[in-house]
């Protein structure tokens, strides 16, 4: 995180203070989003380990590599199930293999696109919603100003390190709110609030 950055940061008094505490080193993956969206789909409602193992057993189906979109979209349910995912994670993956099938062209446009055109073309792939869309923003694309109001470490560290009380929709418009003047580097103050929570 430059200099830069974290002066902007810095004139929100909250973020002042957890800069002066938290280290923060902007993860660099350069990316390919249809391998993010295989994982992404692979861990959901997992822990980093098993998500790790079934998607390892994955890719053992095609040497260790991630399989063309061809090759996974000629796969049927059941086979795929037997690498440990559920019915309903194996239709997900082959609908993505089926969109980056029929979409090779758009991949190179991505980084032309603008972060919400990307989450609404994303998100018309049945099984991806916006929150995963977000994540790949900001780990595989490394967009600067994604905020994931829907995540739960954000809302948790946000309600610990802003003493907010708001419940539901008011409290996502609360933590909106504060995020505006963290603008254009929400991905960051995001980074910020998610390594808070490691913090004894």
């Amino acid at each position: 995180m430059t200099g830069k950055i974290k002066k902007h940061l810095s004139a929100d008094p909250v973020m002042k203070e957890l800069l002066q505490t938290v280290t923060v080193e902007i993860p660099e993956r350069p990316g390919n989003i249809y391998e993010a969206l295989l994982r992404a789909i692979v861990g959901q409602q997992l822990s980093g380990k098993a998500a790790a193992t079934i998607y390892s057993r994955f890719l053992d189906r095609y040497a260790g590599v991630v399989p063309e979109p061809s090759v996974l979209r000629s796969e049927e349910i059941d086979d795929l199930r037997s690498a440990g995912l559920s019915r309903q994670k194996a239709s997900y993956l082959l609908n993505v293999a089926a969109y980056f099938e029929n979409n090779s062209h758009l991949i190179a446009d991505y980084h032309e696109l603008s972060d919400e055109d990307i989450i609404q073309e994303l998100t018309s792939i049945k099984g991806v919603g916006r929150w995963t869309v977000e994540m790949i923003l900001m780990f595989t694309l490394n967009r600067p100003d994604v905020f994931p109001v829907d995540d739960l470490g954000i809302r948790n560290a946000m309600l610990k390190h802003y003493s907010l009380r708001e419940e539901g929709r008011e409290l996502k418009r609360k933590m909106v709110e504060i995020a505006e003047q963290w603008r254009p580097y929400r991905s960051y103050a995001s980074y910020v609030l998610w390594r808070s929570l490691d913090q004894k």
